[in-house]
């Protein structure tokens, strides 16, 4: 993230990264007193400094306390990305465990959702996502048993756009998301090894393959501490009113 702040604040700023690069998550920084004599600036150039670091969540002020380092939120696009991939492009090692894996029949619900026909079989999993061996996410995907003839658990430890592209032939190319605060349940709560009480983000989708399929459908939980959803918007054109009709 590029700095908006001028000169000296932002030279401090630098000296801020450098001294929390060195520092474990969750350590102090020594007071503002101690940090403005040790750079010569003044308290309130410091301060500013500390303000954006502050709005970039990588530091967290305590009311009377102090100031903690923080470890940064993933940000995650809100596109056709998936986990591995965007992990990787944040300098983290993404890893996946496995929590459930079953073959059913398609309830009328998920028939629905993947506009297949009623009972026709389909394959669930719901994998724990992690990020340096950090839980990350709780991810649960439904597809159609008859487009991945021969997948096992075994075969979803890494990243399943790759899986599907490499064995497959399959390249999902468009989807729709829609993203919701949440509590997490018990158990979703015990996989990300967080309290009940703190919030996550849902985000839920279907996603298309090149033959205009509704390949599959997932449901995320984020970990709301260690998320944030960015989007790129653009201005839909508008029509003028004099130009109705031409």
């Amino acid at each position: 993230m590029h700095s908006s702040l001028p000169g000296k604040a932002a030279e401090v700023r630098v000296l801020l990264l450098s001294l929390i690069d060195g520092l474990p998550e969750g350590s102090v920084l020594p007071p503002e007193r101690e940090l403005s004599a040790r750079w010569s600036v003044a308290r309130m150039t410091l301060r500013r400094a500390v303000d954006e670091l502050v709005i970039e969540e990588l530091l967290i002020r305590r009311h009377g306390s102090g100031t903690y380092t923080a470890r940064p939120k993933v940000a995650k696009w809100l596109g056709m990305m998936g986990f591995s991939e965007n992990i990787r492009r944040r300098g983290m090692q993404p890893g996946s465990k496995m929590l459930e894996f079953r073959r059913r029949k398609a309830e009328r619900a998920v028939a629905r959702r993947l506009r297949i026909p009623f009972g026709d079989p389909v394959l669930t999993f719901t994998r724990l996502r992690l990020a340096d061996d950090l839980p990350m996410v709780v991810e649960r995907t439904t597809l159609p048993s008859s487009y991945v003839p021969g997948l096992e658990a075994d075969d979803l430890g890494g990243s399943l756009y790759e899986l599907l592209t490499d064995r497959y032939g399959i390249e999902l190319v468009s989807g729709t998301s829609k993203l919701e605060p949440v509590l997490p349940d018990a158990k979703t709560a015990e996989w990300l090894d967080i309290p009940a009480t703190q919030p996550c983000l849902a985000l839920h989708g279907v996603s298309f393959d090149r033959r205009e399929r509704v390949f599959e459908y997932t449901s995320g939980v984020y970990r709301g501490d260690r998320y944030a959803f960015t989007a790129e918007l653009r201005m839909t054109p508008t029509v003028r009113a004099d130009a109705k009709g031409l």
